[in-house]
């Protein structure tokens, strides 16, 4: 076992404002040949679980007047649950990770990355450019590349985005440095609720959950783990892909409200009114119109944690723009960092981005839960895929490989959900007394009842 300071996690742990002195804590079990790339994608993931199990055993600590208990984290499991949509199995079945149209594609001048797993992403891209429809995959994948190999990369990047669709052009180069990984800014101070002691870091705390797809979802699903109370909400009529909540809904309830109706509205802002903890993954501003811009929650909540989670650098020009992992990497140099020996992009061997900046918000929230205890002060966290792909690209050096060859099954369990049944990844968050696993199987998406439990 390692328990020498890693450089990557005290860098992680001091963007998140922890201690200095906390940052030796964690020691890590290694395992070699996990996450293999050009970039320390390894070395990303260990040292944000890493911070999230700290953050964790940090809160609880607080909570029970206790010593921090000792934080272990294995390499294997950080490995498997960073690709744990991968190995999720339904009754079986293996879940397909992206549309046909989503990928690289060779432009008039470069390359081109797009994304449309969703259906109304899949029909603004083909509308974007002048495609109709075919309803085949393989007709539209084939109009597709000749229609992009016609077009320079940008001009098909912000016709696609005028649009309302997701595609971009391919860096041939990083992207210079995003700082800071973690944004943070006090919010007030608030009436909040008492945490007394208890077994769980974040056993009795109320967390609205308002994301989507993987990194938020990921962030959320690491908090109920701890303990939290998480209500995921969702408007009627944008369903959620069934395999991404099945991976990603363990120890969550999910909910339908439809804020722009009155009654959605105000079963909200009663379920706001008690929260402790509100995390956000929609495009900057997509909120805005039901009054929940950031400055009206904290004006209102002043003692409330936000934690807004977005794609893109949020003091950049793509600030308000939507994106994805993939065009992240693609736009921030990564691909062309992990790009194969006849110039074609290449891909981090993980969603990395989702799952790292998952960890990482799931890690601020945890910090700002211990501060708001000795302060009354709420917290404004503010994280982005584009910094986490920063600090990759500039901020993280190699560590040396060490430890037993890598498999992932001792990281594997089953599991009977109303889903159907699960193979999934266990959680990677450990410090002593940890839970091995979530208190309850994902549920039907979008089927609970919007209130809190706890």
């Amino acid at each position: 076992m390692n328990r020498e300071v890693d450089a990557t996690t005290a860098s992680a742990w001091a963007a998140l404002g922890g201690p200095e002195h906390l940052a030796g804590r964690v020691s890590f079990a290694g395992a070699e040949g996990v996450l293999p790339a050009r970039l320390p994608v390894r070395e990303l993931a260990r040292a944000t679980v890493g911070v999230c199990s700290l953050a964790a055993a940090e809160l609880l600590a607080a909570r029970n007047a206790r010593p921090l208990p000792e934080v272990r984290v294995h390499e294997g499991a950080v490995a498997t649950a960073f690709v744990s949509e991968r190995h999720l199995r339904i009754d079986g079945r293996a879940p397909v990770t992206f549309a046909p149209l989503s990928g690289f594609w060779r432009a008039a001048d470069g390359w081109v990355r797009t994304h449309a797993n969703y259906p109304h992403h899949r029909a603004r891209l083909l509308d974007a450019l002048g495609i109709g429809d075919p309803g085949d995959d393989r007709a539209a994948a084939e109009a597709l590349a000749a229609e992009l190999a016609s077009r320079p990369a940008r001009e098909t990047q912000e016709a696609v985005y005028a649009a309302g669709g997701l595609a971009v052009a391919v860096a041939g180069a990083p992207a210079p440095a995003v700082h800071p990984l973690v944004g943070a800014g006090a919010a007030g101070e608030g009436p909040a609720r008492a945490l007394p002691p208890a077994p769980l870091p974040a056993a009795g705390i109320r967390v609205l959950d308002l994301t989507r797809v993987i990194a938020g979802p990921v962030a959320t699903r690491t908090l109920a783990l701890l303990g939290a109370d998480v209500l995921r909400v969702d408007p009627p009529g944008v369903p959620e892909f069934a395999d991404a909540h099945a991976d990603t809904g363990m120890g969550k309830r999910s909910a339908l409200l439809d804020l722009s109706s009155r009654g959605g509205r105000d079963a909200f802002e009663s379920l706001l009114d008690s929260a402790d903890v509100l995390v956000t993954g929609y495009r900057p501003g997509a909120l805005d119109r039901y009054g929940l811009s950031p400055d009206a929650v904290l004006a209102r909540r002043p003692g409330l944690v936000l934690a807004q989670l977005r794609a893109w650098d949020p003091s950049g020009p793509w600030a308000g723009r939507r994106g994805f992992d993939s065009l992240v990497q693609a736009a921030c140099g990564i691909a062309a960092a992990e790009a194969g020996d006849d110039g074609r992009p290449g891909v981090l061997p993980a969603q990395a981005l989702d799952h790292g900046t998952g960890y990482l918000l799931a890690a601020a929230v945890l910090r700002a839960l211990t501060d708001r205890r000795a302060t009354g002060h709420g917290r404004h966290l503010r994280l982005s895929l584009a910094g986490t792909a920063s600090w990759l690209l500039h901020g993280i050096r190699p560590a040396p490989l060490v430890g037993e060859p890598y498999t992932p099954e001792p990281w594997l369990t089953e599991t009977a959900s109303p889903c159907g049944g699960l193979r999934h990844a266990l959680p990677p968050v450990r410090y002593a007394g940890a839970p091995a696993g979530w208190a309850r199987p994902p549920g039907v998406w979008g089927t609970d009842r919007p209130v809190w439990e706890s």
